[in-house]
């Protein structure tokens, strides 16, 4: 930790920033209800604290003097007048920086008494970094969800990008867990962002070659660092998988880059909402005296192939479609595109049957409801019932399950994802019988018994 002057302190350099930290008190953990009450005198000296530190620091110098000026009119017109707690005032600050540009990086919070003895005690850093590698471990440094879908479809749902080098043998055992995978959906949507270093990482396993992923500018050394995906990887390469992005309106930061690299590099298919739109690395600095912490972007982003970012504006997907809905809108999309290069009739059919369940799960069919209730009845071994508008299948010695609208005559299961029920009709449209459809290709038949 490097001691700027007898006012503030930086917490994190050049290599560090790039974490892309993207809560207002990223140093301090959630302290209830703490504060400290202020007056009119604080209120100006730390709005003085913040504009020295952003008129050093802050990327765009001419947005930094406009940040400046906008702060000291609201000091200067009274706007806090009414605020006594350094909580509020915080907010308020973060409100008003934002308001200038936006900038969702930019952000100032409150420094407990806790925070503020650890920062005294822990001059060298180490007792931080331990906290910090024992939170890490603990959510398996972001890594939350790996399985195969249906079709050899991997899924990897990650929620951070950790630090690379604590976290890097978790990525690895990752991406060997998909390496054998004919496509690969990567889940940013609940990624807040983290260490570019892990993007070089996972990005390397997804190229032959050195790739180059994008560049930073720094302020305040005037330079630009490039990255570049990673010569060597641990274990096989997925150079030629298909991917697929999730993305959400929380997708932030370094989760961001990720989507924004592979989608210039065309490497990757953006599916979901655009994205959160902060482009830039930021620094904390730390006022102890005052109670004050901020983040502060010290440099951008530089794409090597649009030579631009996607601060503000996010990254927009390739295709758009709600959220929570990506990831069957994803897989429905790999599932087609492997049924393009598969020729075996066997190999054919589970993902044609696959492929029919989601495209009835992404665009339900309408049903009129007063004709399902004809279905109602026994059917041998089996029965259907009628129930507040919905059908319910039973075959003993499993339970009532709910039967959802594949048309107006065929149901799947969210239970059983291997079966579904088709209804045979006469003439006048009255059931006759039930057949049931599995996932290998068997099907068979119950006539109707009773009503």
């Amino acid at each position: 930790m490097k001691k700027f002057t007898r006012v503030f302190l930086i917490v994190a350099v050049a290599g560090l920033a790039f974490a892309g930290l993207t809560c207002p008190n990223a140093w301090a953990q959630p302290r209830a209800m703490e504060d400290k009450t202020i007056d009119a005198k604080m209120q100006a000296e730390m709005i003085d604290s913040l504009c020295g530190v952003l008129d050093t620091l802050y990327v765009f110098p001419d947005v930094a003097k406009k940040l400046e000026s906008h702060l000291r009119d609201k000091l200067r017109k009274k706007a806090y007048a009414g605020i006594t707690s350094t909580r509020e005032l915080a907010d308020s600050l973060t409100a008003d920086l934002r308001s200038v540009n936006n900038d969702r990086h930019l952000s100032v919070g409150y420094l407990s008494d806790a925070d503020i003895a650890l920062i005294k005690a822990d001059t060298t850093g180490a007792a931080s970094a331990e906290e910090q590698l024992r939170q890490s471990r603990s959510r398996n440094f972001g890594f939350r969800e790996l399985k195969l879908l249906t079709g050899n479809v991997g899924y990897l749902r990650f929620d951070g990008f950790s630090d690379f080098n604590e976290a890097g043998p978790t990525a690895i055992a990752a991406m060997n867990f998909l390496a054998n995978a004919d496509a690969v959906i990567f889940d940013l949507r609940y990624n807040g962002g983290g260490s570019t270093k892990m993007i070089q990482l996972l990005t390397s396993y997804l190229f032959d070659e050195p790739v180059h992923l994008n560049d930073f500018y720094i302020r305040h050394n005037d330079s630009t660092q490039q990255f570049w995906t990673a010569g060597h990887v641990f274990g096989p390469r997925l150079a030629k998988t298909d991917v697929y992005i999730l993305t959400s309106h929380r997708t932030f930061s370094a989760a961001e880059e990720f989507s924004y690299n592979l989608k210039n590099l065309k490497r990757a298919t953006i599916i979901g909402d655009t994205t959160g739109g902060g482009a830039h690395p930021n620094v904390l600095v730390h006022w102890p005296n005052l109670h004050l912490t901020a983040s502060i972007p010290f440099g951008k982003a530089i794409n090597p192939i649009t030579h631009t970012n996607w601060e503000g504006v996010g990254v927009a997907p390739d295709i758009v479609v709600a959220s929570d809905n990506a990831l069957d809108v994803a897989q429905r999309e790999a599932l087609k595109k492997i049924l393009t290069r598969t020729i075996k009739e066997d190999d054919r059919f589970p993902l044609e049957w696959s492929l029919a369940g989601l495209d009835a799960k992404i665009n339900p069919p309408k049903v009129d409801v007063a004709s399902l209730a004809r279905y109602a009845g026994t059917y041998g071994p089996r029965a259907i019932k009628f129930e507040n508008g919905d059908l319910y299948y039973h075959r003993a010695p499993n339970p009532w399950a709910k039967m959802i609208p594949m048309s107006d005559s065929l149901f799947r299961f969210e239970e059983l994802d291997y079966f579904r029920l088709e209804i045979i009709r006469d003439g006048q449209g009255n059931p006759t019988a039930l057949v049931g459809h599995y996932d290998n290709g068997m099907v068979d038949r119950s006539d109707r018994s009773g009503s």
